[in-house]
């Protein structure tokens, strides 16, 4: 079965840096996209950042881009997500995810998106 497991969560003081790791299992990684999630307390689940199959084309959340990065390494099933310059607004739970194949590269959406992993809590004081 498919599962995705997020790791490299924790608490940071503002302007440090995590690397999340999402390791991926139950099918054949290479085939499909990636996406990273996140939600706060209170708020709707937003998109953070997503990854084609190749690697080559990303999409980032306008208020992300240039903090954060995501990447991919097919050979170890694993995307991860550089996130530098951390701010206490980044608080929040962070989920990767399996993109749904449907022609598109990329994607923004929660609902375009099938799998989901249990999540990570990423922590950021001031």
């Amino acid at each position: 079965q498919v599962q995705l497991v997020e790791s490299g969560g924790g608490l940071v003081q503002a302007g440090g840096s995590l690397r999340l790791s999402c390791a991926a299992s139950g099918y054949s990684f290479r085939s499909y996209g990636m996406g990273w999630f996140r939600q706060a307390p209170g708020k709707e689940r937003e998109f953070v950042a997503c990854i084609s199959v190749s690697g080559r084309q990303t999409d980032y959340r306008d208020s992300l881009k240039g903090r954060f990065t995501i990447s991919r390494d097919s050979a170890k099933n694993t995307v991860y997500l550089q996130m530098n310059s951390l701010r206490p607004e980044d608080t929040a739970v962070y989920y990767c995810a399996r993109k749904v194949i449907n022609g598109r590269l990329t994607a923004t959406t929660p609902a375009e998106y099938d799998y989901w992993g249990q999540g990570t809590q990423v922590t950021v004081s001031s």
